[in-house]
């Protein structure tokens, strides 16, 4: 029963509640004792159900107050408030969640105004909380020494609070918790809009116009229209600004080489990043080591070395250092090497921290597909004898090679059928859900820059692919007690990474607004970046690749009335990604009249036009003008060499309230475990319209899945996170034919398998 006061707060009458918790005493936060003051928590409780349509104050008191007891603190009735309202959350009132998201919000506001000196609710003065920040040193001062005091008032005037609104709770939890900066004893510091605000300030701070560049970032990120990597999103604005998601490196078959290779995994992995290390050149176990026949351990060792690192590198205790390693299938070691993660074996074999990836020509899947012999040799006595390395070629040049090693008599060999190999990909796949696959064929044929070199595998999120070769160190020059080395640089890979959210950019124009938005502000992180490793500074000042990606995908299908396993959907998104990707090139090309196109950009496919052919790129009514943008390439360059990748984004699409990258939904509502709780979740913007439009990943016919990443494909010139969803009954000829169609379709990657009996490990470097 419930009775309207004068003031208009609305007082609870039912069960003798009010009698009750009058007479209970709280704590504040500095240990002040005061009564239970009910019309404030009331005012509490709407302010966090306010503009959420149907959702009263009153159903979730009555879910509170029975968990009230006398002596609470304040903060420990604020933590109950908000979590009865998360557990309230379910499929036919999924809204819950916003109302959690402003209770929190609300609680972040006032232990924000507490540890900042001020008393009020809401935003306190952004250039003292950046002075405040910078003398603890958690901001970097030379976010200071690029905008003046007047700029950044102008900017802290820009803010917009009511943008905190579109965060659901685990978003908000998610930003605050992960993202947001603290003081030294854990405080919350910096609110959300700020932190959209610091991190657009440093994308922009090198920008002629960087007042203008800095509000359109903020624009861009505090609406939700897109995100930017973990590691930008984390990092920008404090004093060590690794801005960067993804690496990749590749050791030759030498100590010091793969040593060099460690210890870059090691910087690499100290600043967040994550690592993709191709392993295919370092010879094979039992082969000869200085003419010592048998002396050789392998790959595995080495493998172990790294899982190693990953370990020990553990970002101050935060989280252990990831990588993924890849190897050539036709390379001996093969088989120890995808028993990597399995639960049976010789644990000296083992390196569970480790994400295997198998490099894949297309002659394997043709022996596959045929029932034929495959051949496993060592790179290093394939040198030896044939004098070239298989690994160093793919296409056609790769098979006569490879056909070259198979009639000579003199190399050592193992014989294996290639569906034997198959399987055991498929039994690890079935397990750990890896081995990653790459189809190495794929990924070099569409390589805009193969003038310059080529892709040996791909990184740990499989959607990274650009020109890669090894450092070589060159001499050791000793003057008295000072050696130093000196070093060529390798091509070492970085990527650079933002998404766009297809959930909140519904209209062609806000594509291509946000996605020019998100090239520039991509372009600049080069320049920006604190790099780990020289030679990674030097490979992206060289190509000035980036990674386009988007999130929300099945979202925009499902508020579009799209259903996945249907021939509209391939051709929607068909029409959807051809656009992103014209935009991409678009802003690319502007950028290049501006500042110069990448230095390799001469040679390259984009020029000599063949980019646009191998797609088949013709303007047509109603699509994009290809042929004035090639012309146009073709004259003014690109900035960029790499353009597009889709990376998963398990963590910033949470924040941004969208599904994850191009996975279906795992389930429509589902309950998480946490820490303090269970946190219910529902697929976004769940209704009666677009329930049965979110179909859940596990009963999705995985073929239709293939055909949807292989139309994309066309328009994403690096790959695609892309996970297979199987059930544990499915068969063992099904599951193969997976693999074929795959490969068939023109897919350069395969992430993980992901099997309702088996849990993978998200990576969260690549999350963008």
């Amino acid at each position: 029963m419930t009775e309207q006061s004068a003031t208009g707060v609305v007082q609870m009458e039912w069960e003798g509640w009010t009698e009750r918790l009058a007479s209970y005493r709280v704590y504040k936060y500095n240990g002040r004792e005061a009564g239970f003051d009910l019309n404030k928590f009331y005012t509490f409780l709407e302010r966090g159900c306010a503009q959420v349509d149907g959702y009263d104050p009153e159903s979730l008191a009555q879910a509170i107050y029975p968990q009230l007891r006398d002596g609470m603190t304040t903060s420990e009735i604020a933590k109950i408030a908000i979590q009865a309202a998360v557990e309230m959350t379910n499929v036919s009132e999924p809204k819950w969640q916003f109302v959690a998201a402003r209770l929190l919000l609300l609680d972040c506001y006032k232990q924000a105004g507490r540890n900042r000196g001020y008393d009020f609710i809401g935003y306190g003065d952004f250039h003292e909380l950046i002075e405040q920040l910078e003398r603890i040193g958690r901001y970097g001062t030379y976010v200071r020494e690029h905008f003046s005091q007047e700029e950044i008032k102008e900017l802290a005037a820009y803010i917009k609070p009511e943008r905190d609104y579109l965060f659901n709770y685990v978003g908000l939890k998610q930003l605050m918790d992960r993202y947001a900066i603290r003081n030294l004893a854990g405080g919350i510091m910096e609110l959300p809009q700020e932190l959209f605000m610091g991190v657009a300030m440093h994308l922009a701070m090198k920008e002629q116009d960087r007042l203008h560049w800095a509000k359109r970032f903020y624009d861009m990120l505090s609406t939700l229209q897109a995100t930017v990597a973990t590691p930008t999103l984390s990092n920008a604005r404090k004093p060590f600004h690794q801005l960067s998601s993804c690496f990749i490196d590749m050791p030759e078959d030498d100590l010091v080489s793969i040593y060099a290779t460690d210890e870059a995994f090691a910087r690499v992995s100290k600043f967040g990043g994550g690592m993709g290390i191709y392993v295919g050149k370092i010879r094979a176990r039992g082969s000869a080591i200085r003419n010592h026949p048998g002396a050789s351990g392998g790959v595995v060792p080495w493998i172990r070395n790294f899982n190693n690192t990953a370990v020990s590198c553990n970002q101050l205790g935060m989280r252990s250092g990831a990588a993924a390693v890849y190897l050539d299938v036709w390379h001996k070691d093969i088989l120890d090497f995808l028993q990597l993660r399995t639960n049976n074996g010789d644990e000296r074999m083992k390196a569970h921290d480790i994400f295997p990836g198998v490099c894949i020509p297309d002659l394997f899947m043709r022996r596959v597909e045929e029932r034929g012999t495959w051949h496993l040799f060592c790179p290093y006595e394939v040198q030896k004898v044939m004098g070239f390395s298989l690994e160093d070629a793919w296409g056609e040049e790769f098979e006569r090679r490879y056909e070259a090693c198979v009639n000579h008599s003199d190399l050592p060999r193992s014989e294996i059928p290639a569906i034997e190999i198959m399987k055991r990909m498929m039994q690890s796949a079935f397990e750990t859900g890896t081995p990653f696959i790459f189809f190495r064929d794929a990924a070099n044929r569409l390589n805009p820059n193969k003038h310059a070199g080529m892709i040996y595998c791909s990184n740990l999120c499989t959607e990274i692919m650009q020109n890669m070769s090894p450092s070589r160190r060159s001499e050791e020059i000793v003057e008295g007690d000072i050696v130093t080395v000196r070093q060529q640089a390798g091509d070492f890979v970085v990527c650079n990474l933002s998404s766009l959210n297809l959930g909140r950019c519904r209209d062609r124009e806000s594509i291509r607004e946000t996605v020019r938005r998100q090239i520039r502000a991509m372009d600049n992180v080069i320049d920006l970046n604190h790099y780990p490793v020289a030679q990674a500074a030097i490979t992206n000042r060289k190509y000035r690749a980036v990674g386009l990606g988007i999130s929300g995908y099945h979202q925009y299908l499902a508020e579009n009335g799209l259903v996945w396993e249907s021939e509209q959907h391939l051709r929607h998104v068909d029409e959807l990604f051809e656009w992103i990707n014209y935009f991409a090139i678009e802003a690319s090309l502007e950028l290049a009249k501006e500042k110069g196109p990448y230095p390799l950009f001469h040679g390259s496919d984009w020029e000599t036009g063949e980019y646009f052919e191998l797609r088949g790129y013709r303007s047509r009514p109603g699509g994009p003008d290809w042929d004035t943008l090639r012309e146009q390439v073709a004259r003014y360059g690109v900035r960029n060499a790499y353009l597009v990748a889709i990376a998963p984004t398990s963590s910033t699409s949470l924040i941004a309230g969208s599904t994850a990258g191009i996975d279906p939904v795992f389930a429509r509502f589902f309950l998480e475990e946490k820490k303090n709780g269970v946190v219910p979740q529902t697929a976004p913007n769940l209704n009666e319209r677009t329930f049965w439009y979110y179909k859940e990943a596990h009963t999705i016919d995985q073929s239709w899945s293939i055909k949807a990443c292989a139309v994309r494909q066309r328009h994403v010139d690096q790959s695609q996170s892309f996970n297979l969803y199987i059930t544990p009954d499915i068969s063992a000829k099904a599951f193969l034919d997976l693999y074929l169609l795959a490969w068939k379709q023109g897919l350069k990657t395969v992430y993980y398998v992901r099997s309702k009996a088996v849990e993978v490990e998200d990576c969260v470097a690549c999350s963008s």
